[in-house]
Formats: C-alpha cells, sequence, structure tokens
C-alpha cells in the first residue's frame, strides 16, 4: 500500500473517531442539560416546589412504588385566584361592561334594582340582597342571547379592557410560576383541567391562550341552553336560567360530570373556602395525590388578602395540604413587572 492510501486511511479513520465523541458528548451534555434544567424557574427553592416535584417524579415514574398510568394523571385548578388574579373579578368587569352598554340603550337600568347598584358597585346591597340580586344581573348580561352573540361580546372585551390596578391587558394575566406548572405537568403525562366557580363560556375563550388548556377541558358554571331553527339557520340558544353553579360542593359534581375520575392533583386558592371541597374530593382516594392551595399574602407584587373565617388554610393545616405562598414560593408573579 503505497504511502498516500495510507494517509488517506489515516485521516478517515481520525475523522471517524472524532465524529464518535462529539456525538457522544452531544448526548452526554442533552443528558446533563436536561437534568440541570429547571422545570418551574420561577419558583422559589423550598417546601412547595420540592414537594411539587417530588410527586411529579413519583408518579411518572414506572420503577417508583407511587407510579400511576398516564390514564389516571389528572391535574385540576380552579382559575380565579389560582391561574390568574381575582381582585376584582375578570367576569364581573366583563358583566359590568355589557351593564353599561345596555344602560346606554335603556337608561332606565340605572335607576333599577340590581342593576343600579351594579352599575354604582354597591356590594353592600348584594350583601343584603344574596344570590338572586346576583343571579339577575348575570342573567341580564350574558343571557337571551346565541351563544355566538355571547362570545362575540366576550370576546371583545378580552382584547379591549385593560385590568384596574394593575394596567394590563387581559391576555397578560397568567400567574407565570402557575403556566410553568401546567407545562411541567403536561410535560409529564397530565391532563390539566381548569374548574372554576366562573363562568364556563367565558373561561374557554381565553384557557388555550393564557394556560395551554384547551376548551374541551374547562369545568365552570353554565345557564341552560337550547337548541332552535329559525329562518333556515340553526344555534344554540342561551337561556336566562342557571344551570349549574360549579362552586364549593359543586366542583367535585363538575368534575364528576366532565372527567369521570377523581384527580390526583387538585389546586385552589384563599378567598371565599370555593375549593376546600375539590381538594378533599382529590384527597381521598388510594392513589397518590396532592393537594395546593395558594396564599394571596403579597400586597406589593399582588394583592393580600385572607378569609374571615380562615377556613382554606385551616383545612390545609388539618389534610396536610401544600400552602403556596406568594410572597415566599414565587420569585414573580406575572410575565410583566409590578410594584406598589
Amino acid at each position: 500500500m503505497n504511502t498516500d492510501k495510507i494517509r488517506i486511511i489515516k485521516i478517515v479513520q481520525g475523522m471517524m473517531v472524532l465524529m464518535f465523541a462529539l456525538a457522544t458528548f452531544t448526548v452526554f451534555s442533552t443528558s446533563v442539560l436536561a437534568q440541570s434544567r429547571d422545570p418551574l424557574p420561577s419558583w422559589n427553592e423550598g417546601m412547595a416546589k420540592s414537594r411539587i416535584m417530588e410527586f411529579v417524579e413519583g408518579v411518572a415514574q414506572e420503577d417508583s412504588p407511587n407510579f400511576v398510568p398516564i390514564s389516571e394523571r389528572i391535574a385540576v385548578f380552579d382559575n380565579d385566584g389560582t391561574l390568574w388574579p381575582e381582585q376584582p373579578l375578570v367576569q364581573v368587569l366583563s358583566m359590568l361592561a355589557k351593564l353599561e352598554a345596555l344602560a346606554t340603550v335603556d337608561p332606565s337600568l340605572r335607576e333599577r334594582q340590581p342593576f343600579k347598584a351594579a352599575l354604582e358597585q354597591d356590594s353592600s346591597y348584594f350583601t343584603k340582597e344574596g344570590i338572586k340580586a346576583v343571579i339577575d344581573v348575570v342573567v341580564t348580561t350574558m343571557a337571551n342571547m346565541t351563544q355566538e352573540e355571547f362570545e362575540a361580546d366576550a370576546q371583545t372585551f378580552i382584547e379591549t379592557a385593560i385590568y384596574p390596578r394593575l394596567n394590563q391587558p387581559i391576555s397578560n394575566l397568567a400567574y407565570k410560576p402557575m403556566v410553568e406548572l401546567l407545562n411541567y405537568l403536561r410535560a409529564n403525562g397530565f391532563q390539566t383541567w381548569i374548574c372554576s366557580g366562573g363562568g364556563i363560556d367565558f373561561i374557554r375563550l381565553v384557557s388555550e391562550q393564557l394556560y395551554g388548556v384547551p376548551p374541551q377541558q374547562v369545568i365552570g358554571s353554565t345557564l341552560k341552553k337550547e337548541y332552535r331553527e329559525e329562518n333556515g339557520k340553526n344555534f344554540i340558544w342561551r337561556r336566562a336560567e342557571i344551570d349549574r353553579i360549579n362552586d364549593k360542593e359543586g366542583k367535585p359534581v363538575g368534575i364528576d360530570l366532565y372527567i369521570g375520575k377523581r384527580p390526583i392533583f387538585a389546586m385552589g386558592n384563599v378567598r371565599s373556602g370555593g375549593d376546600i371541597a375539590m381538594l378533599s374530593y382529590s384527597q381521598a382516594q388510594a392513589k397518590p395525590s396532592l393537594q395546593l392551595i395558594i396564599n394571596h399574602d403579597d400586597s406589593k407584587r399582588e394583592f393580600a388578602y385572607q378569609e374571615p373565617d380562615n377556613a382554606s388554610l385551616n383545612a390545609a393545616l388539618k389534610n396536610g395540604w401544600t400552602v403556596v405562598s406568594i410572597k415566599n414560593d414565587w420569585k414573580t408573579v406575572f410575565y410583566f413587572k409590578y410594584l406598589k
């Protein structure tokens, strides 16, 4: 074999060794990067983050004693105060905007209760009159129209409204740590569902854009509806009657109705005790499960408020649920910077 051929063979062999070394390094570095990448970068190190990651890793690994099949990995989240702020409630702002539009056409609404109180934001009136007054406002602003008409009105509000105090559009309101958590769960085989006391049809318009949750995985309060045919067209008509209120004890019923399985991961927040039943329902099963309550204790970066009877935090203490402190557990709250 002549010298030139020997030189070529050595060059080729050297290139092959180099390519193998590069491939090995790439696989190794990718593995190290994957292991070192933090799936929850907006969460501070602490008990809440550790419990979440230990739970998810445990149910997702087949050799783990806590392994749960993918078909059973269901996570449910409240919306208001859990995935976005609730001081004030976004859907209340939407109803008030609709009521203002109606009052422009019919000024007598400004003098008739409960619309007068709603337009003047007189909360004491609704505290005194109770749920019936609230329902009157709900059906007036959200019913007696087609589903398409409701969605068009709601979409206009979502695209144009500015959330007070934060001075941000609705599309910017998602809590950044919660979006990371939703993505982390889905990356580990979880179905992520929203189970809210708010109106299902409104939430469905924003759930995928803000949280990556498809509309068909939203559970919420509903009006009665009916199918109609008129003038050669068919549509869904929104009747002026409440179908079901998906709050408190209604949340486990909604989960059973829409999912048919107990979730192994459930998360709500402190405000009205509205998520206690949902978390209790999740916990009462043989499979491994995790329940979390968000405590709104950060007056500078969000809003600080508690329940008068401390019901949610008391339930968390009694049942061993994980309390997530916005002040201590979240490095950042929103995708934008906000400080009072």
